[in-house]
């Protein structure tokens, strides 16, 4: 396996994960908080809605990263 083929295996799976995580925190929210309209002003994330929101962001820069790495492989 060459290393090509493993950052695009980093990256279908990373940006995989990606969709799946983004989706289940969106769940449960209404069609207008999606657009500014919720009636919330601030809410901090507590329990395992803060541990999808972390793991969300990591796994949005391995997948940033491994694009960023196979552009500069060219």
């Amino acid at each position: 396996m060459q290393l090509t083929d493993l950052l695009q295996y980093v990256t279908l799976g990373s940006s995989i994960l990606l969709i799946i995580l983004i989706l289940v925190q969106a769940r449960g929210a209404s069609l207008g908080a999606g657009f500014g309209g919720s009636g919330e002003i601030h809410t901090e994330r507590r329990g395992v809605d803060k541990s999808i929101h972390n793991l969300t962001v990591i796994v949005a820069c391995v997948f940033a990263l491994s694009i960023v790495v196979a552009i500069a492989r060219g």
